[in-house]
């Protein structure tokens, strides 16, 4: 919730009331249920989404992550509201929740009225344990390749599996490998691959770090008949990257980046409240506050391990998206 620091003590129990006594009613879960299938009739519509969607079942074929966060039609029809309550009840319960209070409030204050408003728990019920194991290792390249209609232009997915937040150092490195690879415009695979040899229309690389196994991937938009060519010059600049050393110059300027991005996403209110709340819940608050230190005191030397620990052209997945 947004307000003023002067009427959170009244508006804080209405969030608490809010979480922790849900009724989700019959008709208002279907009325939901109706809205939630649209926007899977729309993700299918999503080339990205479908390709990304085909990527990460490839990537993680046990943990839960490969599961689609709409879910699918099948399975939705097939829930109830008291599946739903039931759920609500077991999962909002003091272990698993986060409160997070940005503003000109004190400490010990808005602890009192954290703890005053969020005091009355549901009971917790016998409900079905969510169980996720780290992914494995993916020891093979993975390639899948889908056609569409009305597709004007290629999609090329390349996937990595990457440390959890139990490494969060190596997070941080493959964060700023990242950046290296396809960041911004200077980035090694935009100069290359876009800018001097357009063959792609454009390219980026994202590190997700999330609880268990993270996510690196490599995404192009580009045509048909150069899928092959970049997928092939991408491995073989992964390859050059753990064997070429990175220049102080280079590397300086993408933890420049790095950090300046971090300065920006924390500007406001909002932002500070989101990402603690989303440290908080992989792992601890606090680090969220270390990440520019962190990020500062990596050498190339370990840059170049990382990326020959977690990013082989050998063991990876990839899913291209072509015209019918």
């Amino acid at each position: 919730i947004n307000t003023t620091a002067l009427h959170l003590e009244e508006t804080l129990p209405c969030l608490a009331d809010l979480l922790l006594n849900a009724a989700i009613p019959d008709d208002e879960f279907e009325r939901e249920r109706d809205v939630v299938l649209e926007e899977i009739r729309q993700a299918n519509d999503d080339p990205d989404w479908l390709a990304f969607q085909a990527l990460i079942e490839s990537v993680y074929q046990s943990h839960p992550y490969g599961r689609p966060v709409l879910g699918d039609e099948v399975g939705l029809m097939q829930r109830s509201p008291q599946e739903m309550r039931c759920f609500h009840r077991a999962h909002y319960q003091p272990e698993n929740m986060t409160v997070v209070v940005i503003g000109n409030v004190t400490q010990s204050q808005t602890l009192d009225l954290v703890n005053q408003a969020f005091s009355q728990f549901p009971v917790r019920p016998t409900c079905p344990a969510a169980i996720a194991d780290a992914e494995p290792p993916i020891t093979e390249i993975r390639r899948q390749e889908l056609h569409l209609p009305r597709l004007e232009q290629a999609r090329l997915m390349m996937a990595w599996i990457g440390p959890g937040v139990d490494q969060l150092r190596n997070a941080y490195g493959l964060d700023l490998l990242s950046v290296l690879l396809a960041g911004s415009r200077s980035s090694r695979l935009v100069r290359e691959l876009r800018e001097d040899r357009q063959l792609v229309q454009a390219i980026g690389s994202e590190f997700s770090l999330q609880r268990d196994s993270s996510l690196f991937t490599i995404s192009a938009w580009l045509a048909p008949e150069n899928v092959d060519r970049v997928e092939a010059l991408i491995g073989d600049r992964l390859s050059e990257l753990t064997t070429t050393p990175i220049s102080d110059a280079e590397l300086t300027r993408y933890k420049r980046l790095l950090c300046n991005d971090y300065a920006f996403s924390t500007e406001t209110a909002i932002q500070l409240a989101g990402l603690y709340g989303y440290y908080n819940t992989i792992a601890q608050a606090e680090t969220a506050v270390d990440y520019p230190n962190q990020i500062q005191t990596f050498r190339a030397e370990e840059l170049q391990h990382l990326a020959s620990q977690y990013l082989s052209p050998y063991h990876y997945a990839a899913t291209i998206l072509k015209p019918l």
